[in-house]
Order: structure tokens, then C-alpha cells, then sequence
């Protein structure tokens, strides 16, 4: 068995502004646990360590418990507090609603739910200026088709498409499109409302609000 291995640490958002890096190497003793490596980056950084305690940990991009092991090549992602099937997507270009629509069409659907989150001018009594969204895309991606597969797995509901920008967002612009085609319109609100606070909940995508005289990642505003 070797004596150490060597991880991938990713940071993401309010994480790779205080890493001062977006990636890293690290070596660890054989057996080491995500718990491990996080105990270890506070030790090299001390200025993550407020942040790494709000943190999830996701391993070859897979959430996982602080006991999870760790080997030789593995990819530690550390995920901080997330502020979202072949139509569920992360996209850089502005939304557009009708493709969506033609992605989910069914006739044998007796609704369509359309749900829009874009950007409000005024939060936390401050004048908004712009939004930028960050992700762990590849996950991402992963888990709103994860997401998109429940959903069309639950009764009545027919086709799922997700998609979420990311990058600058003006005020006015759409951050998320979902859009449910579902037997009966009860079953279409549901799903639609199930999708958004799971990808808020789940989904690797960051907020970060700017404003005239300062800014913040939403969800690490106490690190």
C-alpha cells in the first residue's frame, strides 16, 4: 500500500477568491478521509477555514460524507452553500424559452409550467448593479439530469428541461428556465416547484450579488 496519495482540490466561488487559486494539489497519508484534507487545507490556508466549515465535499463529482476515503488521483471539490437528462444544462448564452418548449412537447401533456428566476434590482436593501453565476459545471450538469430523471420518473409528469446561466447576468436577464410538461397542471406546478429547490439545494451554482460600493457570494456572507 503506498504511504501517501495525491488529490485534486477544487475550489469554487467565495472559496477560490480566498484560496487565491481555483485548483491545487495535495499529498496526504494513505487512508487519509475528506474530512482529513479539509483539516489539512485550514492548516495551510487558515483564512479558508471559516469557509471550508460551511462546505460540502464532493469526490469525482459526487457529494460525499466527511468519512469518505480518499486515493491516489481522486478529485475533492469543495462545494459551498449552493444559493440549479439531454435537455438539462449549464449555458454561458442568454435563455430563450420557445426551444425549451419544443424540447418538452408531448401530446399526450395537458399542461406546460414555465418557471423564469432572473435577477431583482434591490436585495438586502442594496441597489443591484449585476449578478455573476459560477459553477462546477461538469457536476452541474450532472445533477440537473439527475434532477430532470426524477422528475419524469413521478406520475404525470411527461418532459423536463433545465437550464441555468451562468457568467455576468444584467438585471432583467433570466438565470433559470424550467419548463414541465405534465399530464394535469397540479402535477406541472409540483414538479416545477420541486425542481427549483432541489437545484437550490443540490445543484453546484453560486451566486455572487455586485453592488455599487460592494459585493458578496450569497450563502458565505458570514466567512
Amino acid at each position: 500500500m503506498p504511504e501517501a496519495v495525491t488529490i485534486t482540490v477544487r475550489y469554487f466561488a467565495a472559496l477560490r477568491e480566498r484560496a487565491g487559486r481555483s485548483s491545487e494539489q495535495l499529498a496526504l497519508p494513505a487512508g487519509a478521509t475528506a474530512a482529513d484534507a479539509l483539516a489539512a487545507l485550514a492548516t495551510r490556508c487558515p483564512a479558508l477555514r471559516p469557509l471550508l466549515a460551511q462546505a460540502r465535499c464532493a469526490v469525482n463529482q459526487e457529494y460525499a460524507a466527511p468519512d469518505t476515503a480518499l486515493h491516489d488521483g481522486d478529485e475533492l471539490a469543495l462545494i459551498p452553500p449552493v444559493s440549479g437528462g439531454d435537455h438539462c444544462r449549464v449555458t454561458r448564452e442568454p435563455l430563450a424559452v420557445e426551444p425549451l418548449l419544443k424540447a418538452v412537447a408531448d401530446p399526450d401533456a395537458g399542461c406546460v409550467v414555465v418557471f423564469l428566476g432572473q435577477p431583482r434590482r434591490t436585495s438586502r436593501g442594496k441597489q443591484v448593479e449585476y449578478l455573476e453565476y459560477e459553477a462546477y459545471e461538469p457536476m452541474a450538469e450532472k445533477k440537473l439530469a439527475e434532477i430532470g430523471a426524477a422528475l419524469r420518473a413521478q406520475v404525470g409528469v411527461r418532459q423536463v428541461a433545465i437550464v441555468h446561466r451562468i457568467g455576468r447576468l444584467e438585471i432583467g436577464e433570466a438565470s433559470i428556465a424550467i419548463v414541465v410538461a405534465a399530464a394535469h397542471r397540479q402535477e406541472g406546478f409540483a414538479a416545477c416547484r420541486e425542481a427549483i429547490e432541489r437545484i437550490k439545494h443540490d445543484v453546484p451554482v453560486w451566486k455572487k450579488e455586485v453592488w455599487q460600493d460592494g459585493e458578496v457570494w450569497v450563502g458565505m456572507e458570514g466567512g
